[in-house]
């Protein structure tokens, strides 16, 4: 290996590392929107009046604007948390690079979503004059689009899944129970699907399946896969191997 492979390896993992660190970083910020927005504790429910929906764009329109406007700007920069996977994936001995590929594509596709939810709410908020059909009709469109579109998030674990099943080289990048785990994430996002369809119970958007499981299982992912994202970038130092 020559003095320029190394320092070309060595920038390598450098900046995955700090494409890394930016998932605890940007998801405390996240998390603070997340917190600032009245509508998520407890959720609001399907089953609330034109009026009373109205009434909560009024009441809070100085939290929601901020609350959303910040998840909208800081929501697509956990896209290098997620690019340290793909990189990862795509040094898998499986010959091919498609998992990570499709991957990086289901990610993208869930930050556009994820962004347009946000817009939804900020929309809802910013004539609070309107009729309050109007306001329940973009509120209805936020919530479900906020909770309901999971198959992005269930085709990422399931191709990590898969990935990680079909890596066959001499020492397997990421240990097969993250496999086994990012399995089981799939399985337990893919219920809140039902929140386009039901306005009450465990699958509505503000039930305990569609949003606590749903979000819990995400949440989970990204602080489970920060430190074996670590230990893979420690392994592949060891290593001297080029991403």
């Amino acid at each position: 290996m020559t003095a320029e492979t190394e320092t070309s390896d060595a920038t390598e993992l450098e900046l995955q590392s700090i494409s890394l660190w930016t998932g605890p970083v940007v998801g405390g910020v996240l998390l603070l929107a997340f917190l600032a927005f009245p509508g998520f504790y407890p959720p609001m429910s399907p089953a609330d009046t034109a009026e009373q929906v109205a009434e909560f764009y009024s009441r809070n329109q100085t939290l929601i604007r901020f609350s959303m406007i910040t998840l909208n700007l800081c929501g697509i920069m956990l896209v290098p948390y997620f690019a340290v996977i793909v990189v990862q994936m795509k040094r898998m001995a499986n010959q091919t690079h498609i998992f990570a590929y499709c991957y990086l594509t289901a990610t993208v596709s869930g930050a556009t979503i994820f962004a347009l939810a946000d817009i939804f709410f900020l929309v809802a908020a910013f004539r609070p004059e309107r009729a309050p059909e109007l306001i329940m009709l973009l509120n209805d469109l936020a919530w479900i689009t906020f909770i309901a579109p999971v198959g992005m998030l269930v085709a990422q674990n399931l191709l990590l899944a898969a990935a990680i099943y079909f890596d066959n080289g001499p020492e397997a990048v990421f240990p097969r129970w993250v496999g086994h785990f990012a399995a089981v994430t799939a399985v337990a996002m893919a219920p809140a699907v039902g929140a386009a369809v039901f306005t009450e119970g465990p699958l509505a958007w503000n039930g305990a399946i569609a949003f606590w499981l749903r979000n819990a299982a995400l949440v989970t992912f990204l602080v489970i896969m920060f430190p074996v994202l670590r230990g893979a970038l420690r392994r592949q130092a060891a290593a001297g191997a080029p991403a």
